[in-house]
């Protein structure tokens, strides 16, 4: 293992996650999640689009924390959604996946998409799940056995494209 792979793995070791339903969350993780959802969606990808649409409080969280110096909370490093199956829709739903600037590099998506699997896998077995992913991270998520059920469309701007694992 290279000098700056162990870096990346001891970051990554250091994370605390956090998964809960909307309910459990507190005042603090939930202007977590949405200011992290603005600087990345909104202000980074330049998107301008209704983040608050009225599906969090039904949703699962993922939140992972960096640890914090001094007097100051540990930051928020990665965060992403689960959409539970309901009467429109029979599939377990990944969404607002992100990692934030200062922890991008170390192999954060990775972890973060493999324990959400697992959290999905444990509470819903046997429930397909789908996303909607950026068209250029097909291949990322392909690895983890998503693969393409649409064509690839715009959404905001950027080319999206819907994927599922069975």
């Amino acid at each position: 293992m290279t000098d700056s792979q162990q870096i990346a793995a001891a970051r990554r070791a250091q994370l605390e996650w956090r998964w809960k339903p909307f309910a459990d969350l507190t005042s603090l993780e939930v202007y977590d999640m949405l200011a992290a959802r603005s600087a990345v969606f909104v202000v980074e990808q330049n998107c301008v689009y209704g983040d608050i649409d009225g599906l969090d409080t039904q949703a699962w969280h993922l939140l992972a924390y960096g640890t914090g110096t001094g007097v100051d909370a540990p930051p928020l490093a990665a965060y992403l959604r689960v959409l539970l199956p309901d009467a429109s829709d029979a599939d377990v739903r990944i969404g607002r996946v992100l990692t934030t600037a200062p922890f991008r590099g170390i192999g954060l998506g990775n972890v973060m998409l493999e324990r959400s699997i697992s959290h999905i896998r444990a509470q819903w077995p046997d429930t397909p799940i789908r996303l909607h992913a950026q068209a250029h991270l097909q291949g990322f998520y392909g690895a983890f056995g998503f693969e393409p059920v649409s064509e690839i469309h715009d959404e905001d701007g950027i080319p999206h494209v819907w994927m599922r694992s069975a």
